[in-house]
């Protein structure tokens, strides 16, 4: 009888230590970023520079929205920041969020959810290149209430204005901003500007003013923005304007075109010497430049060299080398 018992409490022991190693670990716990003067830091002060790629439109490329491409992203690229891009409207308007807001919001929250489980931050980008208040109200109301807890969580309030001026962009970031810091005090917000986020040095002598830890936007491709654009975002520096380059890549603007790789580099080091972050655009398997993947590639990552565009294979390159995986 005894050996019976003994064996089984050996049984039971050697249970509960198989159901203790198969749990699944907590997510883990990033650093609450802020904002210090023009540069983004960590909880104890030091500066950091963020370093990733957006998911194309979800509204067109929903396949990549998951969790296992983002820890693929994570661990073979090197990111440490990923920025989910929720299509607000366009000419097909099938799966957008102003035409199906919750399978949007189900679709992007797949990218967010593995960012916080794989610990890397997220960007919740509304993009949209027209002024959507209403929506954007709503939209971020609800993911402050489900993500604001988690330090991971960046959230862009408008991707690119086009035609809208700073006055409109200013009053309508200040309501957006409002709505958010009634739920999550100290997340940081981008705020982008006019004319594809290239009106940094009017922004500068404007700046939104009675909230903490904002910075705005600018994006760039290479092959067509040059030195007036760095010369704008060295302008808002000094006038004490935070920068967050929240899309670049190293073609034309239309997305298309050779890779222009001397020029890339001139806007990596101008980055990388004022402790800029940045995102390169993007998750996606369009015909284009700008597109990282063929269509061959599998939805949740693994790709292989020949499933990589030639945007992709530089930009991974990079990311790796600063995450020391080279």
């Amino acid at each position: 009888m005894k050996s019976q018992i003994k064996l089984l409490l050996l049984a039971l022991l050697t249970m509960s230590a198989a159901c203790q190693h198969t749990e699944s670990p907590p997510p883990p716990t990033l650093s609450q970023l802020r904002v210090e003067g023009t540069q983004l830091v960590d909880a104890s002060g030091q500066a950091v520079v963020l370093r990733g790629v957006s998911y194309g439109w979800h509204n067109w490329w929903p396949r990549f929205y998951n969790k296992e491409s983002v820890q693929w992203l994570k661990d073979d690229w090197g990111v440490d920041v990923v920025r989910a891009a929720m299509g607000i409207h366009y000419d097909e308007p099938e799966l957008t969020y102003n035409a199906e807001p919750e399978k949007a919001v189900e679709i992007i929250s797949k990218v967010i959810d593995g960012a916080i489980e794989s610990g890397v931050y997220v960007i919740i980008d509304f993009h949209s290149h027209h002024l959507e208040l209403e929506l954007a109200k709503t939209f971020f109301a609800d993911m402050a209430s489900k993500y604001g807890e988690y330090p991971n969580v960046i959230y862009e309030i408008y991707n690119e204005p086009i035609h809208d001026s700073w006055e409109e962009v200013k009053a309508y970031a200040e309501e957006v901003i409002a709505v958010i810091r009634e739920i999550d005090p100290d997340n940081v917000i981008l705020v982008g500007n006019p004319h594809w986020d290239q009106d940094l040095h009017i922004v500068a002598d404007n700046q939104i003013e009675g909230v903490s830890n904002i910075m705005y936007t600018l994006h760039y491709y290479a092959a067509t923005h040059g030195d007036y654009l760095r010369e704008r975002g060295d302008y808002a520096l000094s006038k004490g304007a935070p920068i967050f380059i929240s899309e670049s890549a190293g073609m034309e603007a239309s997305g298309d075109g050779p890779m222009d790789y001397e020029a890339w580099q001139v806007w990596q080091d101008w980055a990388e010497e004022r402790k800029i972050s940045w995102i390169t655009w993007s998750v996606s398997d369009k015909d284009e430049t700008c597109s990282f993947l063929k269509p061959s590639a599998s939805s949740k990552g693994g790709w292989r060299e020949k499933d990589l565009q030639e945007s992709a294979k530089a930009t991974r390159a990079i990311l790796r080398q600063k995450a020391g995986l080279e």
